[in-house]
């Protein structure tokens, strides 16, 4: 039996399949590919932005927008960096928890696409009242430099 070279990858390519089921099957993990430096960079800006955010520290949510920031609230609200800031810190509330689950951080160029489902519960100054929130958020970063800038930010109610 003769087998041509056409022949011979067909079942090369059988194999690697069957190779690739198995290993789904036994429950082992295949590698995926590293993240990229900007990709890790991007994740390391949100994590500061979402440990501001908690501790309403305006000095920090300062360094991480860039001055032409677009801020979208859930309800529709858009606010510019310095009415976000003022707004975020101003201690009529306070975030009691922030947890981004599930985030995707996609680099674009010079822009990276993140969202993620924000779960966080707030304390209101006036009357302790406790309001939660579970929305999805979409947020654009822009490189400046060797630095990722949050560009904008939107919000949807879940």
């Amino acid at each position: 039996m003769t087998i041509n070279r056409r022949e011979l990858s067909i079942s090369g390519l059988a194999l690697s399949t069957l190779a690739v089921s198995a290993l789904a099957v036994s429950g082992l993990a295949l590698a995926t590919p590293a993240a990229s430096a900007d990709e890790e960079a991007v994740a390391k800006k949100v994590e500061a932005f979402r440990l501001a955010q908690i501790a309403s520290d305006p000095k920090a949510l300062g360094a991480l927008c860039w001055d032409d920031l677009s801020y979208s609230h859930s309800s529709g609200k858009v606010e510019d960096k310095a009415t976000f800031i003022t707004n975020a810190t101003d201690g009529k509330s306070k975030f009691l928890s922030i947890e981004y689950k599930d985030p995707t951080i996609k680099v674009v160029g010079p822009a990276a696409i993140v969202r993620f489902h924000w779960i966080a519960e707030q304390e209101m100054a006036a009357d302790g009242k406790k309001v939660p929130t579970n929305l999805h958020i979409l947020m654009n970063w822009q490189k400046q430099g060797d630095d990722w800038k949050l560009l904008s930010r939107a919000a949807t109610k879940l």
